[in-house]
């Protein structure tokens, strides 16, 4: 099913890096009978700085809208660890299953620069949304 809406974009900036999420409600993968919810998620990561970034870590918080709480923590993303050049944008594509017909992610990323400062990037809150949660506005 496809909807005529554009899906929101969520936009944080944490000293030169910026990351920009897009959340999709996917219908095909998800099953309301069921109790099972699905979206796909694509991020976006600019590194707006002066030096090279690789983005070593993640952690995700996500709640659902019962209140259920799950964390997620590894090592870099999609089974890559991306030094991202000054200029340069890398972008993937995830999905997270909830059990309730919507919730909220947010998180952060560790990144290593080339002389080897860190930094902790905060990823912004950006919010699960689908037709069948029945408390949300319309």
């Amino acid at each position: 099913m496809v909807t005529g809406r554009t899906p929101p974009r969520y936009e944080a900036t944490t000293d030169g890096i910026a990351i920009r999420v897009v959340p999709r409600f996917m219908h095909d993968e998800s099953s309301p009978a069921q109790g099972k919810f699905f979206w796909s998620y694509t991020v976006e990561i600019e590194n707006l700085d002066e030096v090279a970034w690789r983005l070593e870590r993640r952690s995700w918080r996500i709640v659902d809208s019962a209140g259920r709480k799950q964390t997620v923590d590894g090592e870099g993303v999609i089974g890559q660890t991306p030094l991202i050049e000054p200029g340069e944008t890398f972008k993937y594509t995830s999905g997270v299953p909830l059990s309730a017909p919507s919730g909220l992610m947010d998180g952060q990323y560790l990144l290593i620069n080339t002389a080897g400062g860190e930094l902790v990037a905060q990823i912004p809150t950006f919010s699960l949304d689908s037709p069948y949660d029945k408390a949300r506005p319309s």
